[in-house]
């Protein structure tokens, strides 16, 4: 079973930067899909990036492309969010998540659908004003 563990959120003005980290531990796969998702208060969940650990392929919703980082430390066990030039509408509770993956080589990638994932942390909390 894997855990991950949020954190990183707060409060930052429009134009501004928040980094969130995610902790991962337990079972550990070669492998494996690592995304970030937030959901704002009404709206449905929405995938905001991902990465193969393996690959390091990454995705990004559009309405972050440009702004948003993800990049992972293997060696750490750790997924983060780098979110640059944070506007209104990134205010959300944000979620790390995973699942493992049998594609390995360097083309693979992962989706942002929330349905293909397992393992979710508790979440972090970012707002901008």
């Amino acid at each position: 079973h894997v855990q991950l563990v949020e954190s990183g959120g707060g409060s930052a003005q429009a134009g501004g930067s928040l980094s969130l980290s995610c902790a991962a531990s337990g079972d550990s796969s070669s492998s494996a899909c690592m995304g970030w998702f937030r959901q704002a208060p009404g709206k449905e969940r929405e995938g905001v990036a991902s990465i193969h650990t393996g690959s390091g392929n990454t995705r990004y919703t559009n309405s972050v492309k440009g702004r948003f980082t993800i990049s992972q430390d293997n060696a750490k066990n750790t997924l983060y969010l780098q979110m640059n030039s944070l506007k209104s509408e990134d205010t959300a509770m944000y979620y790390c998540a995973g699942k493992p993956t049998t594609c390995s080589g360097r083309a693979c990638a992962c989706g942002t659908s929330d349905d293909e994932y397992n393992y979710w942390g508790q979440g972090t909390q970012v707002t901008v004003s």
